[in-house]
């Protein structure tokens, strides 16, 4: 049986992790690799980058590292004619590079809430701005758009510049979905949820519950209908989906990850 994604080359960005475990980018560059998929894994920190590269070999997948601020439009460019000049063309590609500051209208500094778009929004424009128009020369491909359910719903903490700008991916996916759709091209979004992926200790407990991490995993699991809280793995397998030619008429939509969450009504 031939794997999913055979001879495809993949972006992924945000490839590395903000600890050990399962991000999502890590988690989406090796379930793409497992497939077939040769990747190129795009993040700003060598050292996270690393352990995604050597997870990556150790599943057989083929995989290229490249350091890069994706909020920067020149390093972008770069990036992309890089990724050109090892695998020849980009077929798939995934944006997962974002995170969350804590702050309301009020309290959330300008400078915050810029970075906020800039780290989370700018970033997913620029790379579909560079990669786009060699989609549209091939008349193929496929982007993912990593948003959040704090983008469709509260989530329990205020943090209105994160949720602005997962909002706006969405809807940037579905613009451009239809935009490029008679060239073949694809753009979907996965909106992740309530996930145990690193991020949780590293960052979030640090943000909303004083650093107690069993504290927050707990507040996070209560809202969670299925009991329990997936982690990147669950975001990369509806991300492969989306990216597979299993999903050839499904473009302009989302998949939320979320067991259930953002059905409930509470």
């Amino acid at each position: 049986m031939s794997k999913r994604l055979e001879g495809s080359i993949a972006i992924v960005t945000g490839a590395g992790c903000i600890g050990p475990g399962w991000g999502n980018g890590r988690a989406t560059a090796v379930r793409f690799a497992e497939e077939g998929a040769k990747i190129f894994a795009v993040d700003i920190n060598p050292q996270t980058l690393e352990e995604t590269i050597q997870r990556t070999r150790e599943v057989g997948g083929e995989i290229e590292g490249h350091i890069c601020d994706i909020t920067d439009t020149k390093q972008v460019k770069d990036m992309v004619n890089a990724c050109i000049e090892r695998f020849g063309t980009v077929d798939i590609l995934v944006n997962n590079v974002g995170g969350s500051a804590k702050g309301g209208a009020v309290e959330l500094s300008e400078e915050a809430w810029q970075k906020q778009i800039d780290f989370n929004l700018t970033s997913v424009f620029l790379t579909c701005k560079h990669v786009l128009p060699i989609m549209v020369e091939k008349g193929k491909g496929a982007i993912v758009n990593t948003a959040s359910t704090s983008g469709i719903r509260w989530t329990g903490s205020a943090q209105c510049a994160y949720a602005a700008s997962k909002a706006a991916i969405i809807q940037f996916s579905k613009v451009t979905a239809v935009e490029y759709a008679k060239h073949g091209i694809r753009v979907n979004t996965v909106i992740p949820g309530q996930l145990h992926t690193p991020m949780v200790e590293a960052r979030l407990a640090g943000q909303r519950s004083g650093g107690d991490v069993n504290s927050l995993l707990q507040q996070r699991l209560a809202r969670i209908p299925l009991g329990f809280m997936g982690d990147g793995r669950d975001t990369a397998n509806a991300a492969l989906f989306l990216a597979s030619d299993e999903a050839q008429f499904v473009t302009g939509t989302e998949i939320i990850v979320d067991g259930g969450m953002s059905a409930r009504c509470d």
